[in-house]
């Protein structure tokens, strides 16, 4: 494969787990990863949940925005003795959430064409203007959208929080030595929360050249200061690595 990023040391913020395959496409095309997991996530079991698994067969849709959820959801299902889904038909926000949902043996029936939560509801209303009861999967800093868009158009839902993300400040200390001493050339951000830990953490925004996965990631960084963003055409880490490769290039 084609060496482009030129030794170039990116700052990979996402959750620990998620960072290999990340740090594995960065070696690839010749640059140097940097993790710094800023977030822990860990999934959660409350009563809410219990009496929703019990409830399962009234839900038409089962919506999954991220991997996290659909690996906390199936961990769940487990506990509760649920070998398989009742029928449900099951949407996904994107390619690597639906990967996920494969490797526990389903496939979504809907995935937004712009991998973001208000394309999502406004594709899948459009789609699905019957869609039934359905269950959102989120975590507990999952934002509103969805369930805001379906409460404006009288669509029955119910929340499942599965996972909690947390900020990892065991990482403070090493985030700011890497940037005070000038170790990285590019920063990634991968979800709203990586941007939300890294300001609480560092100790000032400092002028680099910042990749954000997605519009909903970048809006975030911009309302907390956050300059010099660049966002990749697609929202998937292989299109981050393309939009740096393509800012070497161009030098």
């Amino acid at each position: 494969m084609e060496q482009t990023l030129h030794e170039s040391k990116i700052l990979i913020t996402r959750e620990a787990s998620q960072a290999k395959e990340f740090s594995k496409k960065v070696r690839e095309l010749g640059g140097i990863p940097i993790e710094v997991p800023l977030l822990a996530i860990s999934c959660k079991d409350t009563e809410a949940s219990q009496h929703i698994f019990s409830k399962m067969g009234e839900f038409k849709w089962i919506f999954f925005t991220s991997a996290n959820g659909v690996h906390c959801f199936f961990t769940l299902a487990k506990k509760y003795n649920m070998k398989q889904l009742q029928g449900q038909r099951l949407a996904a926000v994107g390619h690597k959430t639906d990967l996920a949902l494969k490797k526990y043996g389903y496939q979504a029936e809907f995935i937004p064409t712009t991998y973001h939560a208000e394309a999502m509801a406004e594709e899948f209303l459009q789609q699905f203007p019957k869609a039934g009861k359905i269950l959102l999967v989120r975590g507990n800093l999952s934002r509103d959208t969805l369930p805001v868009e379906f409460t404006k158009h009288n669509v029955p839902h119910v929340l499942l929080e599965v996972y909690e993300t947390g900020y990892n400040y065991a990482m403070k200390g090493r985030l700011n030595e890497l940037l005070t001493e000038d170790l990285i050339d590019f920063i990634t951000f991968t979800s709203p929360s990586t941007v939300e830990a890294f300001v609480k953490m560092v100790d000032t925004i400092p002028k680099k050249n910042y990749i954000c996965i997605g519009t909903t990631t970048e809006q975030r960084a911009t309302e907390l200061g956050i300059q010099s963003i660049t966002p990749p055409e697609e929202f998937t880490i292989e299109a981050m690595l393309k939009t740096i490769c393509n800012y070497i290039k161009k030098g």
